[in-house]
C-alpha cells in the first residue's frame, strides 16, 4: 500500500462508510408537502412496531386537529373522511383510531393484512421494545419480545374485535385536486375520494436486484419464510445485512449445506450476535463464509462467484438474495410526494440557482474590482446614512462609518441568520445540549465576529484609546496593515476566534505581526489540541467557530441531505490538501519576511493572492480566490439546502484537517452506544451531516471514533431508543470512560425523569 493510501487509511479510510435509504419526506405527526396527505409507519424513519402503532394513532388525531376538518361529512358521492393506504400496523392502527373518533374511512391493503410480518421467517423473533414504551391506538403489545405466528395472531385478533374491515385493493397513487384526496384503485366499489389520506405502505417496495444473467430463474428467491424446506440441500445466501445472517444461520440450523455470499472483506452491517452466529458455524463447517465475492452469473444448478482472484462456480439449488428493499419511490413520486435527497430536474435547477447567487454574493462582499462589468453591484456604502451625527467617536457615528464596509452588512445579515435560525433549532430540538450548544454559538458569532470588530473597537480607535500607551502597543501589534502602518484593521479581530488556518490572513502579511503569530501559534497548536483532546473537534467546530454557527442552525434542517458513502469519504481529503498548501504558504511566507526581494516572496504572492495578475483585475485560481472564496464561501454556503450545511466542514476546512489529526493522535471523545437497545434503524447515519456511518458502530457497541465528528448532537437526539451518548476515555489506555452530564437524548431525559 503506498503511502498516501496507508494515511487515508489510518485517518478516515478504515471506519465505516454506509449509505442512507431515500425515504419520502415527512414531518411532525406524518406531515407531508402536500396538505390533507400524511405518512405513518416505518416510512417515517423507525421501523418498530410500536413506533408504527404510535404514528398511524397520532396522525389521525393530528387530522382531528386541524382548522376547517369536520368529521362526518360524508356524502352518498363516495367520499369518505379518511383513506388509509397499508393494511399493516400503522395502517390498522390509524383505523381503529378513526373508527373510535366516528370517521368515516376505507382501508387499503393490495396483499393481506399484515403481510410484512406474515412474510417473516417461521418462528423470528420480534421485538417489541421500548419495554416503557405505550403508544397511542387501539393495537397493545405484552412483553419484551414476541415470535411472528403469536405476534400476528394477536394483531389479528386485536383488529378483528375492533370491527375492522380491510379492501384488498392495489392504490396506484393519491392525487390532491382541489379539498379533496383522488384515490387511483383498481378497486371499482371502493371509494375514490377522501377529504385526508394517511399513507402506511411501509418500506416493502421493491426487492434489491443483482442485475447479473439467471436472477430470474425460479430457484433464486428474495425471502426465507420456512428454513426446514431447504433440508439437505445446497443453498446460497447473498448479502450482507441482518437477514443475510439470519437466513444463513436459520439455514445451516435446519440442515441445509448454506454459502453465504457478500461483497464486502467482513460483515460489518449486522448485530454483533448476528456476526458470531455466522462466524460460529462457518468455524464449524456449517456455512461457507465468502467474503470479498458477489455473484456474476446464476444457472440453473450453480451459482458464479466473482472473486478478487477471479472467478469460481459453486454448485447450489436455491439462492436466496437477502439485498433487502427499496421503498415504493414511484408511488411517492406520482402522488407529488417529495423524497428526501432526490435528484430531481427542480433540485439541479436550484442547486445552480443557489450557485449564481452565492457567486454573486462573495464576489460582492469582497468589493467591485472583483464583479464582472460591476455585475449586480449591489451598493451598500450609505445605507446607514440616515443615523445622525452625534460627533466623532459617539456610538451611532461609529456605526454609520463602519456601515461603510460591505464586510458590515454581510456580518450583520450572517449572525442574524444564526439568531433566526437558532432560535427555530431550539424549538424543533427540544433539549438542553441543544439550547446550550446554540447560545455558545450565538454568543461568539455576535460579540468577538460582529460588535467586537464594527462596534467596539472603531468605537475605541475614534475615542482615543488607541493614540498611546499600551492601548497604541495593542492596536499596532493587532491591527495595523502588516506593513508596520496604521492600526484601524479592525477585522483582525476575527482571528481572536478563527484560527489558523481556517482564517490564514493575519500570518499571510506583508510584515511579521508579532501578536497573530503567538496568538496563532498558543491556538492552533496549545489550545485546539488541548480541546481536542478531552471533548473532540467538535468542541470547536459545534461550539465556537462561525462556520459551525451556521451551519448547525441555517443548515440543520437539511443535515439529512449529506451524501454518505466510500466515494464521499475519500472526498474528505481535500481539506488535508488545503491544510498541507496552508503550511507550504506559510514556509514560504516566512521565507519572504527574511528575504522580502527573493523569488520566495513572489511565489507566497502568487499563490496566496495572485498577485500582480490580481491588480490587473483578472481572477485567478490563488489561495486566497480559490480556498477561502470558492470553497469557503460559496460553496460552503450555496449548497446548504442542497448538501447540507457542513459541505464545508468536512470536505475542505484546513482547521479541520489538522482537528483531524489530533482527534486520531490522542483524541479521548467518543460517541458510547448501548447496542442492547440498539435497532439498526439507521436513523443516526441518515441525520449526520458529516456523513459517519454512526450505525455501524452503535449496533456493535463500539465507540464511534471517527475523527469528522462535530459533536452536533443530532445522532443522539434523534435516536429513537436512546442508544448513543457523548463521552470521553479518562486513561490512555481505554479501559474506562466518562459520559457527558449535559443531556442530549430524549429519551435519556425521560428515563431519567422517571428514576
Amino acid at each position: 500500500m503506498n503511502p498516501i493510501a496507508s494515511f487515508y487509511n489510518w485517518l478516515h479510510g478504515q471506519w465505516p462508510a454506509g449509505t442512507t435509504e431515500l425515504l419520502p419526506e415527512v414531518g411532525e405527526d406524518g406531515v407531508t408537502n402536500v396538505d390533507g396527505i400524511r405518512i405513518a409507519g416505518d416510512l417515517s424513519g423507525i421501523p418498530l412496531l410500536k413506533f408504527s402503532s404510535d404514528t398511524g394513532a397520532k396522525a389521525v388525531k393530528a387530522i382531528l386537529g386541524e382548522d376547517g376538518f369536520e368529521k362526518g361529512q360524508s356524502s352518498d358521492d363516495g367520499v369518505v373522511d379518511l383513506a388509509i393506504i397499508g393494511g399493516g400496523i400503522a395502517g390498522f392502527s390509524a383505523a381503529i383510531e378513526a373508527k373510535r373518533a366516528g370517521l368515516s374511512y376505507v382501508l387499503f391493503e393490495s396483499a393481506k393484512p399484515f403481510s410484512t410480518i406474515a412474510n417473516f421467517p417461521k418462528k423470528k423473533p420480534i421485538y417489541t421494545y421500548p419495554t416503557d414504551m405505550k403508544p397511542a391506538g387501539g393495537i397493545t403489545y405484552e412483553g419484551d419480545v414476541d415470535v411472528k405466528e403469536t405476534l400476528l395472531e394477536d394483531v389479528k385478533r386485536q383488529t378483528e374485535e375492533a370491527g375492522i374491515e380491510t379492501t384488498i385493493a392495489t392504490v396506484a397513487k393519491v392525487q390532491k385536486k382541489g379539498d379533496l384526496i383522488h384515490i387511483d384503485t383498481d378497486a371499482e366499489e371502493a371509494p375514490k375520494k377522501a377529504r385526508r389520506c394517511i399513507v402506511a405502505i411501509g418500506r416493502s417496495g421493491n426487492y434489491r436486484t443483482m442485475d447479473i444473467p439467471g436472477e430470474d430463474l425460479d430457484l433464486v428467491s428474495n425471502r426465507l419464510i420456512d428454513a426446514a424446506k431447504f433440508k439437505d440441500q445446497k443453498v446460497m445466501v447473498v448479502g450482507g445485512g441482518d437477514s443475510a445472517a439470519e437466513y444463513a444461520v436459520a439455514l445451516a440450523d435446519e440442515g441445509a449445506e448454506v454459502t453465504l455470499s457478500y461483497r464486502k472483506d467482513e460483515l460489518t452491517r449486522p448485530k454483533p450476535e448476528n456476526v458470531k452466529a455466522v462466524q460460529d458455524r462457518s468455524d464449524s463447517g456449517k456455512i461457507d463464509l465468502k467474503l470479498g465475492t458477489q455473484p456474476k452469473q446464476i444457472t440453473e444448478n450453480s451459482v458464479t462467484l466473482e472473486t478478487k482472484d477471479g472467478e469460481e462456480e459453486i454448485e447450489t439449488e436455491a439462492v436466496i438474495a437477502a439485498l433487502g428493499r427499496e421503498a415504493p419511490l414511484d408511488f411517492f413520486r406520482k402522488s407529488g410526494l417529495n423524497v428526501a435527497n432526490d435528484k430531481t430536474p427542480k433540485w439541479w435547477i436550484t442547486l445552480v440557482i443557489a450557485a449564481l447567487l452565492g457567486t454573486w454574493l462573495y464576489h460582492w462582499k469582497k468589493g467591485p474590482d472583483k464583479l464582472v462589468n460591476g455585475w449586480l453591484d449591489l451598493k451598500s456604502e450609505g445605507l446607514l446614512s440616515w443615523l445622525p451625527d452625534l460627533g466623532e467617536g459617539h456610538i451611532v457615528s461609529v456605526i454609520k462609518a463602519s456601515s461603510e464596509d460591505r464586510a458590515f452588512y454581510y456580518s450583520l445579515a450572517y449572525c442574524l441568520c444564526v439568531l433566526i435560525f437558532g432560535i427555530r433549532r431550539v424549538r424543533r430540538r427540544k433539549t438542553p445540549y441543544v439550547k446550550r450548544q446554540t447560545l455558545f454559538l450565538n454568543v461568539f458569532q455576535w460579540v468577538p465576529l460582529f460588535i467586537l470588530p464594527f462596534v467596539v473597537l472603531p468605537w475605541m480607535g475614534a475615542n482615543g484609546w488607541f493614540d498611546s500607551g499600551i492601548g497604541q502597543w495593542f492596536a499596532e501589534t493587532f491591527f495595523s496593515n502588516g506593513k508596520g502602518e496604521g492600526a484601524d484593521n479592525y477585522w483582525r479581530a476575527f482571528g481572536f476566534v478563527l484560527a489558523w488556518p481556517l482564517f490564514v490572513f493575519n500570518l499571510f502579511t506583508e510584515a511579521p505581526l508579532w501578536g497573530w503569530l503567538v496568538v496563532s501559534l498558543i491556538q492552533t497548536f496549545v489550545i485546539i489540541p488541548l480541546i481536542v483532546r478531552r471533548w473532540g473537534k467538535g468542541a470547536y467546530c459545534g461550539w465556537i467557530c462561525s462556520c459551525g454557527a451556521l451551519a448547525e442552525t441555517m443548515g440543520d434542517a437539511h443535515r439529512h441531505k449529506m451524501p454518505h458513502g466510500p466515494f464521499w469519504n475519500k472526498l474528505n481529503m481535500i481539506g488535508q490538501v488545503f491544510l498541507w498548501a496552508a503550511f507550504l504558504l506559510l514556509g514560504f511566507r516566512i521565507l519572504g519576511w527574511i528575504f522580502p526581494e527573493s523569488f520566495w516572496n513572489a511565489v507566497f504572492q502568487y499563490l496566496t493572492f495572485g498577485s500582480p495578475l490580481a491588480d490587473k483585475g483578472l481572477p485567478i485560481f490563488n489561495y486566497a480566490y480559490f480556498v477561502d472564496l470558492i470553497w469557503a464561501g460559496i460553496m460552503g454556503v450555496s449548497f446548504y439546502f442542497h448538501l447540507s450545511g457542513r459541505v464545508w466542514c468536512r470536505f475542505a476546512c484546513p482547521l479541520a484537517a489538522l482537528m483531524h489529526l489530533y482527534q486520531k493522535g490522542f483524541g479521548r471523545f467518543r460517541i458510547f452506544s448501548e447496542k442492547e437497545k440498539c435497532i439498526s434503524c439507521n436513523v443516526c447515519t441518515s441525520v449526520c451531516h458529516q456523513g459517519i456511518d454512526v450505525m455501524s458502530f452503535a449496533n456493535k457497541g463500539k465507540p464511534m471514533e471517527d475523527p469528522e465528528c462535530v459533536r452536533c448532537s443530532a445522532c443522539v437526539q434523534q435516536c429513537p431508543t436512546g442508544v448513543l451518548s457523548f463521552g470521553r476515555y479518562t486513561d490512555t489506555k481505554k479501559s474506562d470512560f466518562l459520559l457527558d452530564k449535559l443531556p442530549a437524548s430524549p429519551v435519556k431525559i425521560k428515563e431519567q425523569d422517571q428514576v
